[in-house]
């Protein structure tokens, strides 16, 4: 079974560990394991969920050097952890030693506490802005309601398997359209 390491990451209070177990408990770095069907293939996420203060700035090079997928995480009702969110994304490619202008690292933007609508500071077209500049995609979460937690994580396991098939030269089949032929 295929073992994909994704890791959290975003500013302390954003609902990291809620994303990740959609139960707040606060965590200097903890990792959980799960066993998941994605696309007809069974495989283990190991999500590693990261303390976001910039105490532990230190401990996030290991967790980005053993991370292959990353979750930037903000919440839509904090325009403070928006904004540093390119931070994490600068760090990651930093330590990954990696040229953003020829090389991708699989990651989404996140914008969490997608429920608590009246207290929006970061309107989606923002998120949407954000993530299209840094190249990634990008997915409205609720933890407390789960609306898109799923969805976040099998995206970017998804990203994984293209770079994986990508770096190994294997070719992704695509569907082919049907063409209407008259007789």
């Amino acid at each position: 079974m295929t073992l994909y390491r994704l890791v959290v990451l975003g500013d302390g209070g954003v609902g990291k560990t809620a994303l990740t177990i959609q139960t707040y408990d606060p965590t200097i770095e903890d990792s959980y394991r799960k066993q998941v069907v994605i696309d007809d293939q069974p495989c283990i996420l190991e999500i590693l969920d990261t303390a976001g203060q910039e105490e532990y700035t230190a401990l996030r090079d290991q967790w980005i050097r053993d991370g292959e997928g990353f979750l930037l995480c903000f919440s839509i009702t904090s325009r403070s952890t928006f904004e540093r969110l390119e931070r994490f994304k600068d760090q990651i490619e930093r330590v990954k030693d990696i040229d953003s202008s020829r090389q991708m690292v699989p990651m989404i933007v996140v914008g969490n506490k997608a429920d608590r609508v009246l207290d929006r500071e970061v309107s989606t077209a923002e998120g949407l802005n954000l993530a299209r500049h840094l190249r990634c995609d990008y997915i409205e979460t609720s933890a407390k309601t789960a609306q898109g937690v799923e969805k976040a994580f099998y995206s970017v396991v998804r990203l994984i398997r293209r770079q994986r098939n990508h770096d190994s030269g294997i070719q992704i089949p695509t569907k082919k359209k049907n063409k209407c032929l008259l007789l």
